[in-house]
């Protein structure tokens, strides 16, 4: 275990060395709070309830939508794409840890960098446009356990995609096109209620809906009771299944790696 949270303890450091890169990706994720909170306060002005959503529901939606989208960014994928593509991944897997394992407590250590700048983004807005509904009691804990599930699922799905290096040489198209879809199958720009009846269901089941409606809607109050377990069991189930389908990929993975023509 110490030597995992040695390569938590290493990103933590590079994420403040190279804080610039570090803040300007997260800088992107408020930017479209920003934009989002505007076009939507123009939507639901005058007392407005579009599909169950009046602008208080809605402005803590896309408070959690920010706080989802900004936990787990893509600065291990950038350094794990790229040992895949240079062959330096090799030196990784000759050392005495397990390779997945490794990564995974990489994610955990920029983490908590990223949850003081959640909490500071988070605070201004609640300071400048008041407190949106919040949950208590049972809510709140569901709530908390949904947010502490979206970082081992987040790190699936993009863990999972970033394999893909082993088959293509270059990893930009790759994030672009999970980005795309997972923005748009978490609700992460839309709420899924939003979307027609069968998409919306499929979305709902699918594991893309724990990185952002799921907590944005136990947040709001638009699930609770028993709806918002099953939806956290659903969360937690695809981040175990997601987690053993990549240590299979990454079994087959490995049969595609060439380095020095070996």
């Amino acid at each position: 275990m110490r030597a995992y949270r040695a390569f938590a303890r290493a990103t933590a450091l590079s994420a403040l060395a190279y804080r610039g890169s570090f803040l300007l990706s997260l800088g992107g994720v408020a930017f479209q709070l920003i934009a989002l909170l505007a076009v939507w306060r123009v939507l639901l002005d005058g007392g407005a309830n579009i599909g169950g959503f009046d602008w208080e529901h809605m402005r803590g939606y896309l408070l959690v939508a920010f706080a989802a989208g900004a936990l787990v960014g893509s600065f291990v994928d950038f350094r794990m794409s790229f040992r895949i593509r240079s062959g330096l991944i090799a030196l990784d897997l000759v050392k005495p840890v397990d390779y997945q394992r490794a990564r995974f407590w990489e994610t955990v250590g920029g983490v908590w960098i990223e949850i003081a700048v959640v909490v500071l983004v988070g605070g201004l807005a609640v300071v400048f446009g008041g407190l949106p509904v919040t949950p208590d009691g049972p809510e709140l804990a569901l709530f908390l356990c949904s947010m502490t599930l979206l970082v081992p699922l987040k790190f699936t799905v993009s863990y999972l995609s970033t394999l893909a290096c082993f088959w293509t040489e270059n990893f930009v198209g790759v994030l672009w096109a999970r980005q795309a879809v997972t923005a748009l199958l978490s609700g992460a720009l839309v709420p899924l209620a939003y979307f027609p009846d069968w998409l919306a269901t499929a979305a709902t089941w699918s594991p893309f809906a724990g990185l952002t409606s799921t907590p944005a809607l136990i947040f709001i109050g638009q699930v609770s009771g028993r709806e918002a377990v099953l939806l956290v069991a659903v969360q937690l189930g695809w981040a175990v299944v997601l987690w053993y389908a990549a240590r299979a990929l990454f079994r087959g993975a490995l049969r595609q790696l060439t380095v020095h023509g070996g």
